[in-house]
């Protein structure tokens, strides 16, 4: 029986998966016109699997000798000959079991000075070879500094060479950094096409995409073909916009919802499961996820994830323009023009991360702010937090990390421990919106949602008072959720006295006006 695999690559005859080739269309074109170019994906979306399969493919049609391998046993190399030794190893290993013995390596390889050993090998391999050589790189930046510097200069010398025969044909490079940054090691300009390195393509790497909708729902069928188990088109539909696509996350919710949760296969899966399996995931913090929050402390993150939470704009330069690139190559913000975090899931986990000291400080009972008829008192929970600001507030936001948006995420912080007792919160923030929306889900009783809607503001000293706008930002956003009420929360920075106010919205809602 096929599983949904969340460890590693994809096997056909093990995993359900979906059909590589076509998420990297580019590649076989690119390949048959002999450049050298980069496949560039954050890390756990597919890249390994989509490689090694064109691989296969190409030397099964038998046009190309292909070799797929990957540099990452080669990151603990001290030294450009050590990491020539280890990576020329292993790319023969590869090829002895990858193509025929016709078009494998010369063994021993041909000896040179270090510094040259690659371009040296490389060149005589191609030239014996009796068909094309393809090689392809994977997880390329597992090479630092002077290795990589070393590896992509003599990669450039060859290709330089003019004699295409005399040297592989065509090479990929696949890794989480933008083609930008490979230029620049190996001595190009990372801004300009014409220039001394090989990688000139264009100016972007090619990127593997997210699953589309369509491709979600064709994966998930897959099991209900295999199993006769039905999957929602609501709970595909979650899936989808929870993860918006992300390869490991689509199959890690599938993988929750019948492996872990272990809904019976006499029973179709539905939208409250799926629900349940993103829950359940943000909690357990899986692998995946925690090596992208193990990132959010670093200072090049933290410049890009800062200004969204705090929902302020910031001074783009070109330090500034050159970390964006590094998160967006991380896969914590979508990989349009757009600056915002990549999906749902990655948005709720960097929160809760974020937030987590701030919700050990709290010692309340969130069953206290349910009614006697179920429903969630949030009229009660928003006087609480005001008390629990005047005697906590300051001091957990001076021990924020992320101090610009310290408020806000104090906020959150006590929203999250009384509402994870039962409902739901989905968070909205972007660069430059000005704001974070919140709406909170709660379960009633007769199986209908209470909805709540709350947008954070900040009154910073010596700007205007933000309250207009917020009103006017936070009926556009009742307009979306269909509802005649919400709350406005103003962090007002000029130590002015708090207080919790009704005020009416220009559509003429009623809004909750909590000043702090």
């Amino acid at each position: 029986m096929k599983y949904f695999n969340t460890a590693g690559r994809c096997r056909e005859n093990l995993h359900y998966m979906l059909p590589p080739e076509p998420r990297l269309p580019e590649a076989r074109e690119y390949i048959e016109r002999g450049f050298y170019f980069v496949v560039h994906a954050p890390r756990q979306s597919g890249k390994t699997t989509v490689l090694e399969t064109l691989a296969r493919t190409l030397n099964t049609e038998g046009r190309y000798a292909t070799v797929w391998f990957s540099c990452e046993q080669v990151r603990i190399a001290q030294t450009v000959e050590a990491a020539e030794d280890q990576l020329l190893e292993i790319i023969a290993k590869a090829a002895e079991k990858q193509i025929t013995c016709e078009c494998r390596p010369p063994r021993p390889w041909p000896d040179a000075r270090p510094g040259n050993r690659l371009y040296t090998a490389l060149q005589e391999w191609a030239t014996r070879c009796p068909i094309p050589l393809v090689l392809f790189f994977d997880e390329i930046d597992s090479l630092q500094d002077g290795v990589l510097i070393s590896v992509l200069s003599q990669l450039r010398n060859g290709y330089q060479s003019g004699e295409r025969e005399e040297f592989p044909y065509s090479v990929v490079l696949c890794g989480m950094r933008n083609v930008r940054d490979y230029k620049a090691a190996s001595g190009g300009d990372p801004n300009r096409l014409g220039t001394s390195s090989p990688f000139n393509i264009k100016v972007e790497s090619l990127r593997l995409s997210d699953f589309t909708h369509d491709q979600v729902a064709e994966l998930y069928e897959q099991h209900t073909r295999a199993t006769g188990q039905k999957f929602s088109p609501e709970s595909v539909q979650r899936a989808f916009e929870a993860s918006q696509g992300q390869p490991w996350l689509v199959n890690a919710l599938a993988r929750e919802v019948i492996e872990k949760m272990r809904v019976p296969v006499s029973e179709p899966i539905c939208d409250e499961h799926m629900d349940q399996a993103v829950e359940r995931l943000i909690v357990s913090r899986a692998t995946h996820l925690d090596s992208l929050v193990a990132r959010l402390h670093e200072p090049r993150v933290k410049r890009i994830i800062e200004p969204m939470l705090a929902g302020t704009q910031t001074t783009t330069d070109a330090a500034y323009d050159e970390d964006l690139s590094y998160v967006r190559d991380l896969g914590l913000i979508r990989p349009d023009r757009y600056i915002q975090i990549a999906n749902p899931i990655y948005q709720e986990v960097i929160a809760r991360v974020l937030t987590g000291h701030v919700e050990s400080n709290i010692d309340v009972d969130p069953r206290s702010f349910i009614t006697a008829q179920g429903r969630l008192d949030f009229r009660k929970l928003l006087r609480e937090f005001l008390d629990f600001w005047r005697l906590n507030g300051e001091i957990l936001a001076r021990q924020q990390t992320y101090s610009e948006a310290a408020c806000q995420l104090v906020f959150m912080g006590w929203l999250h421990r009384v509402v994870n007792g039962g409902g739901l919160i989905d968070r909205e923030y972007a660069l430059g919106r000005g704001r974070i929306d919140l709406f909170i889900r709660w379960p009633l009783p007769d199986r209908t949602w209470q909805w709540e809607a709350v947008e954070l503001k900040v009154h910073r000293p010596g700007r205007p008072d933000p309250t207009a706008q917020g009103l006017i930002q936070l009926d556009a956003y009742l307009d979306r959720l269909a509802l005649a009420q919400g709350t406005l929360v103003v962090f007002d920075q000029r130590s002015e006295p708090p207080s919790l106010t009704e005020t009416t919205s220009p559509s003429g809602r009623t809004i909750t006006l909590l000043r702090i």
